[in-house]
């Protein structure tokens, strides 16, 4: 059995029973959850604001499953980037576990599958309240786990990781959230989804921006080793600029679309930031902005219904 079940030593020397927590949140790397959280907050809201209720229990589901989904996804990512060769000493991103020798391979796979366990129970739950959709959505969910850096054909290895997250973390959990809420297929959550997918994917985006030269080296094709700095940096504005231009036909010109202005001011600040700056350390702040601005971004969108 896997060292992760028995507590015994692994590749690296390691066993789950001496492990620090810090080395599992390390590997879970909590400060990709906005990308989980924000689509089900939206999600919520939208179905709020098109049918005038939502259930706080539903909600409760989708955001854990969704939760454990994002962890599993990185918890997978962090070991076979390890295993490609693709986390090196040049690394200019943060420190992997898997890596670095805090934990064995095993033992963040074992991790990996007892994330997408967590999230099958929540996602059966759903399942109850609202029947085979859910199983669509969820059983492709659970795959690209895994097949996000893994398997035959490992999307973030084919230049394929911005529109994973658009679709994803995008379309399919803004939609996927609303359905859960109202049981209903709703056009303008579609559109949202991709809003939301956009900004998500710029966070993508400028860690591969970051990491070309890495990743050119290791074989790993992501848009910026393909496309080059300059055409990556022009989809990360086009990303930023469809996200704001997808509020329009869902929510009309209003004057509340000035809660967006913080999210808005801030996006293009990042822009501006990257197309200025040679690929380094600075970009993790990059990121961390970037983040924010996801975060503001779901922030107006409840302001705005709120009120």
């Amino acid at each position: 059995m896997p060292d992760f079940f028995l507590g015994e030593k692994a590749h690296c020397g390691f066993s789950i029973r001496r492990q620090p927590m810090k080395s599992y949140i390390l590997a879970a790397r909590p400060k990709t959850l906005p990308a989980a959280v924000v689509p089900v907050w939206v999600g919520c809201v939208l179905a709020d604001h098109l049918t005038g209720s939502w259930d706080l229990r539903l909600a409760v589901y989708t955001l854990m499953g969704a939760i454990w989904i994002q962890i599993a996804t990185n918890f997978f990512n962090d070991a076979i980037d390890h295993d490609k060769g693709a986390d090196t000493e040049a690394r200019l991103g943060p420190v992997r576990a898997t890596a670095s020798g805090q934990l064995s391979r095993n033992t963040v796979f074992g991790a990996a599958l007892v994330c997408l366990l967590l999230a099958s129970i929540f996602g059966y739950l759903l399942f109850a309240a609202r029947g085979w959709p859910v199983v669509a959505i969820g059983l492709p969910s659970l795959y690209l786990c895994y097949g996000y850096t893994g398997g035959p054909v490992p999307l973030a290895y084919r230049g394929l990781g911005e529109l994973f997250v658009i679709l994803f973390f995008g379309v399919v959990a803004v939609t996927g959230t609303v359905f859960i809420q109202t049981g209903t297929w709703f056009a303008e959550a579609v559109i949202t989804g991709v809003s939301i997918g956009c900004l998500s994917a710029m966070l993508i985006s400028i860690n591969n921006l970051r990491d070309v030269d890495e990743d050119r080296s290791n074989q790993k094709n992501t848009l910026a080793v393909k496309w080059g700095r300059r055409r990556a940096i022009n989809l990360l504005f086009l990303m930023w600029v469809a996200s704001y231009v997808a509020l329009v036909p869902v929510f009309g010109v209003q004057l509340q679309l000035l809660f967006f202005l913080p999210a808005l001011a801030l996006g293009a600040l990042i822009v501006r930031w990257i197309s200025r700056t040679a690929p380094g350390t600075i970009y993790n702040r990059f990121l961390a902005l970037s983040a924010l601005q996801l975060l503001l971004y779901a922030a107006a969108i409840h302001l705005m219904v709120a009120l």
